[in-house]
């Protein structure tokens, strides 16, 4: 069964997608980044070319060729994944191929708003017996 992870308190989505994609790539977990909308998975197509500073973090588009071989993949709408280790969700409900994954992080924001729609997505998980683990990155540096 998935397991289901959230960062809550981020101060910057993308840049923790980022941070965790790079973790993952290091640990040899091959990374699907999922996001809401065309124009974030352009930000963090932009991010990951200059994240982090002194490294590089291979990443294409779902649909491009070269994706079955790159560690991390973004993904805006497609449901063809060329792998299923990690699945990382930008999105404000959970998306409906979250269980093809074996994990899945939800990251959440400080914001009101964001940290309602966590705990909703939160629920939805618990509800359904996933095993759930909760990473607070409010008091972390570099979170």
């Amino acid at each position: 069964m998935t397991k289901v992870d959230f960062y809550t308190g981020s101060e910057d989505k993308l840049r923790t997608a980022c941070q965790l994609s790079h973790k993952a790539m290091q640990n040899g977990v091959r990374v699907v980044l999922s996001a809401p909308d065309d124009a974030t998975t352009d930000a963090l197509d932009k991010l990951l070319w200059q994240y982090p500073a002194t490294a590089f973090i291979p990443h294409c588009r779902s649909d491009a060729a070269e994706s079955e071989e790159m560690p991390v993949v973004l993904n805006s709408g497609s449901e063809r994944f060329p792998h299923h280790d990690l699945l990382i969700s930008l999105h404000n409900e959970c998306v409906p191929f979250f269980s093809r994954f074996e994990r899945v992080i939800e990251i959440v924001g400080v914001d009101a708003e964001d940290s309602k729609l966590g705990r909703e997505r939160y629920k939805f998980y618990k509800d359904r017996g996933y095993e759930l683990r909760h990473i607070d990155l409010s008091g972390a540096k570099n979170a």
